[in-house]
């Protein structure tokens, strides 16, 4: 035990080194730093001097879980759902094949992302800065003389939990066994169960339910969850002088958790919080809002009646369903009299500013949103230009999470010398805490979720006759402070 102490500090040290150098550089003599740290661990030798053989298609058996729905008591009184183990037989091709030095020439890292659905511009987002972490990454890999390059294969979620677990699935009968993803909590948790029990490794990059902070899981979170976050949007609430909030959430694993947080954190500053409205994200998604704008009018008039409009705010957890709210909410002159609060669900949606009418509305209700804020560096700003100049917007906070989670995984291994997410999981903490990324420093806490991070502070403003966000401010987390410039 003590003998693996001393090589995994010998390790951070020269990782560090490895990691300063290579920040943006794919020189030779960086790729050499990274082979000597590399030969100073001693795990990954064989797997740097023999290249793996090519892959070959087999037939492989997989445990898959499937969702049961079963009605069970009187005239059906009482709806189960459950998850249930089911072996199939399926033929593939396997995309991942174990090389005889322990490593295949191509690794494979699975992408679960929402292309479509409630949160498409991120998942666009994501997509475009692994795409482009990828190209970075076997750059360096060339540069370094490895053998080995590096292959993400994306399935679309939908952002629907239920997709994400099928995608899941199919990947992880072709042999992937490291993911980036899923982006929601909801899917998060969805998946859990199966890749723990299949010990398939999942990287988050904006997954930040505070339920889903569990140690020694195979779910890693690149991004802090919802109980700092919450601090930040109370605080910001806080400083603007409200003194009660109408909050409407999303009901899901992270809707319910970031309100609750929420809810708590303005009780604790002396804030009164109604009780709010939930509903349903599937409802929405058939429908749109129906009743919900009417019954928050009538709430917030309630408040305004009583407190003022200037002391009255509205908080609203969303994803892209917001514009159909805004759209909606901006038919009641009551709320557009009263300040809105958002989160990272919804901070520089682009869906947002694609709606005039919507757009407008968070112009006039000065519609203010956080997400965790990256350390703004040398690193940040050419990751930043580089998604822009393909997507045509500033990206969030998570995509650039994705773009370090690329190079984390690949590095982490390389340094396993296995394919293998058992061998990776172990190390991944190590190899993050010394990684300064395009978000910054990656330190994680002991459930695998980013320790801690300040929230950037977003609200859309029109310019030239067009929409955009704008960064206004930030929450500091350190002194509990919000800084509006």
């Amino acid at each position: 035990m003590l003998q693996t102490t001393l090589k995994l500090n010998k390790y951070e040290r020269g990782y560090k080194e490895m990691k300063d150098g290579r920040i943006y550089g794919l020189s030779t003599a960086v790729a050499a730093a990274g082979i000597v740290v590399a030969l100073i661990l001693g795990v990954v030798i064989g797997a740097f001097a023999i290249p793996g053989p090519a892959a070959v298609p087999e037939v492989v058996t997989t445990t898959v879980f499937q969702t049961v729905t079963k009605t069970v008591g009187e005239e059906g009184a009482v709806t189960i759902t459950t998850t249930v183990r089911e072996t199939v037989t399926q033929t593939v091709e396997r995309t991942v094949t174990q090389a005889a030095g322990g490593l295949p020439d191509e690794i494979v890292i699975g992408a679960l992302l929402p292309l479509t659905g409630s949160l498409a511009s991120y998942g666009e987002n994501s997509r475009v800065a692994i795409e482009l972490a990828v190209q970075d990454v076997n750059a360096w890999l060339e540069a370094s003389g490895l053998p080995y390059r590096v292959r993400v294969e994306v399935e679309d979620t939908e952002t629907k939990p239920d997709v994400a677990l099928q995608k899941l699935q199919t990947m992880a009968a072709k042999g992937i066994k490291i993911f980036i993803g899923p982006q929601t909590s909801a899917e998060v948790r969805n998946l859990k169960g199966f890749a723990d029990s299949n010990k398939l490794l999942l990287v988050s990059q904006s997954s930040t339910a505070p339920e889903l902070a569990i140690p020694d899981d195979f779910i890693f979170r690149f991004c802090p969850d919802d109980t700092i976050q919450s601090k930040a949007i109370a605080k910001v609430i806080q400083q603007d002088g409200i003194k009660y909030v109408v909050p409407i959430w999303r009901g899901d694993a992270w809707g319910d958790g970031l309100d609750k947080a929420t809810k708590d954190a303005l009780e604790a500053l002396g804030i009164e919080v109604d009780e709010g409205i939930r509903y349903s994200p599937e409802d929405v998604e058939r429908k749109g809002f129906t009743a919900e704008p009417s019954l928050l009018a009538d709430k917030v008039q309630a408040a305004v009646d009583q407190y003022g409009a200037d002391a009255v705010g509205v908080l609203v957890i969303s994803f892209a369903e917001i514009v159909d709210l805004f759209v909606k909410a901006a038919d009641f002159e009551v709320l557009r009299q009263v300040r809105w609060y958002g989160s990272d669900g919804t901070a520089l949606l682009d869906e947002l500013l694609r709606e005039p009418v919507a757009a407008q509305f968070a112009i006039d209700t000065a519609f203010i949103n956080p997400i965790f804020a990256a350390t703004r560096s040398e690193k940040f700003e050419d990751v930043v230009a580089r998604i822009k100049a393909q997507i045509g917007r500033e990206p969030d906070t998570y995509a650039l999470a994705a773009y370090d989670e690329v190079w984390v995984l690949v590095e982490t291994i390389l340094m396993a010398g296995a394919y293998d997410a058992e061998a990776v999981k172990s190390l991944l903490p190590i190899v993050a805490r010394n990684t300064f990324g395009a978000t910054g420093w990656i330190i994680l806490n002991e459930a695998g979720d980013r320790a801690t991070a300040d929230y950037d502070l977003w609200r859309v403003v029109q310019e030239g006759g067009e929409f955009r966000w704008e960064r206004v401010g930030v929450y500091v987390a350190a002194g509990d402070t919000v800084n509006i410039f």
